[in-house]
């Protein structure tokens, strides 16, 4: 099927049964999702809700933002009612049901190519409106992202087995030393001049920042990916992917981290900054 072809057929059939609460939030319903999705039985596409669950936890995200129990009402005939089990839907997990769905079904495949189209749409707008920031906003923007992914990273390494506080904290330094060279968090930050509080992600300028960010999002699709199990393991994974992205870096021609400057103001005063013009 032609690219306008799915967009406008995808389109007109996914946001057809978007409804809206009194909040103005967007949902989905499961039932109906199910039919516009081809499943003859509901009983049958909830086997796909419970991939989509299991997806959804497995990205850090927690299911029941995503997907929440409801009753609704169904006709049953002479203009008679009752109630049923359904699931109100967000967005997300609309897209999760359709790639955790059956792609011999035509319309999961066409459904799978229509939400891989919005997402790369999205990420082209992304990057046009990301390009116009100042270098302050772009710490901000990528700063927040890698608190929301470092959340993920830490799920997925706790799935492996890195447990306590501790645990985690020997994985983070292997993720860093792979990236600096060898250097570990409490190197970093004394390279970098800070006090005993202060946490190096909120010394970094926007290209350090992206370094770290890539790595924390490539360790935890490796963790995943490979279901790695142990310790060790973990650390070796952060390790070697902190090691990759460096030489990455390298080969390009960047400077390596560890070399670039510290910027002038932290992340809190950036913020700090901003709600107060926000108040003006």
């Amino acid at each position: 099927m032609p690219e306008k072809s799915v967009a406008h057929q995808h389109h007109a059939t996914f946001e057809g049964i978007r409804h809206v609460d009194d909040q103005g939030n967007e949902f989905w319903l499961a039932r109906q999702l199910a039919t516009v999705l081809d499943y003859s039985q509901y009983r049958h596409f909830l086997r796909v809700l419970e991939r989509a669950k299991e997806a959804c936890n497995n990205s850090g995200q927690p299911v029941q933002d995503h997907i929440e129990d409801v009753l609704t009402m169904v006709d049953i005939g002479s203009g008679a009612k009752r109630q049923v089990d359904d699931c109100r839907l967000s967005r997300y997990a609309c897209y999760l049901i359709v790639q955790n769905g059956d792609p011999s079904k035509p319309v999961i495949a066409n459904g799978q190519t229509y939400f891989a189209m919005q997402t790369r749409r999205q990420e082209l707008a992304d990057d046009a409106n990301f390009a116009q920031l100042s270098d302050d906003e772009k710490r901000l923007a990528i700063r927040n992202e890698l608190a929301t992914h470092n959340k993920h990273l830490a799920a997925a390494a706790k799935g492996a087995g890195v447990d306590t506080p501790l645990d985690y904290a020997v994985f983070q330094d292997h993720g860093y030393k792979g990236l600096y060279g060898g250097l570990g968090n409490k190197e970093i930050h004394a390279r970098k001049g800070l006090k005993k509080s202060q946490k190096i992600l909120d010394h970094m300028g926007s290209t350090e920042l992206a370094a770290n960010l890539f790595r924390a999002t490539q360790t935890e699709e490796k963790l995943r990916r490979e279901q790695a199990q142990g310790k060790r393991q973990a650390n070796q994974t952060h390790y070697d992917v902190g090691r990759k992205v460096r030489q990455t870096i390298r080969e390009l021609g960047g400077t390596m981290p560890e070399h670039l400057p510290k910027p002038d103001t932290s992340i809190q005063q950036i913020e700090s900054a901003r709600k107060k013009l926000e108040k003006k």
